[in-house]
């Protein structure tokens, strides 16, 4: 073969190896399991992982080192940072943003249409919701759409948030209610006098202060 040959094929993509005689792609810089479906005009970051029979759609983009595991969903447009986990059997739905390190727990429901009805057509009146930096939501929770959920929040499992959850939150149940404060490690938070709290894993200073918690 000519060399001008060989030059078409790395430009294209391929890579010659004549040792074994074969031609193999280039390597993408993610890993999505065999089952997995990746449709066209995804963005997908390096070191991302997409497990058993997940559904990556179209236009949507995934940062780095995300994990998506068994049977997930992630619906047009959809956007997550980096570091996003999202564990089993959880759907994100076209109007979810979730910033860096957020934790999706097994099984959890995003929604994006307030009043759905099968008989009406509601495409393009998707309602946004934004998960922040470093949000956890647990297992089996519900987010009722429109309602952001605070940097570092903490939505208890089986919780339905039908309002915004300020940053640091912890809140649970039916309708969520807060319940108190988590650091960024995932301790919950008790205040002195003085309205300082310290992180018993970190050791970081928290301030209590009108009536929101804030890192010192």
């Amino acid at each position: 073969m000519k060399a001008g040959f060989f030059a078409l094929l790395q430009k294209a993509g391929f890579f010659y190896r004549p040792s074994f005689l074969t031609i193999q792609t280039m390597e993408k810089e993610y890993f999505a399991h065999e089952t997995a479906v990746i449709d066209d005009n995804c963005q997908i970051g390096k070191g991302t992982k997409i497990w058993h029979f997940s559904h990556i759609m179209s236009n949507c983009r995934l940062g780095e080192n995300c994990n998506l595991g068994q049977n997930v969903v992630v619906s047009p447009e959809v956007i997550l940072g980096n570091n996003v986990k999202v564990q089993n059997n959880v759907s994100i739905y076209t109007g979810v943003i979730c910033e860096d390190d957020v934790f999706l727990g097994p099984s959890m429901v995003f929604t994006n249409v307030i009043n759905p009805r099968s008989g009406i057509n509601r495409r393009g009146q998707y309602t946004k919701t934004t998960v922040k930096k470093g949000a956890s939501i647990g297992a089996n929770a519900t987010i009722i759409c429109g309602h952001d959920i605070g940097e570092f929040a903490f939505i208890g499992a089986g919780a339905v948030v039908t309002k915004e959850v300020p940053p640091y939150a912890l809140v649970i149940g039916n309708p969520a209610r807060q319940m108190g404060w988590m650091s960024e490690f995932g301790h919950r938070l008790t205040f002195n006098e003085e309205g300082i709290a310290v992180c018993p894993e970190s050791g970081e200073k928290y301030i209590l202060e009108n009536g929101g918690v804030r890192k010192v």
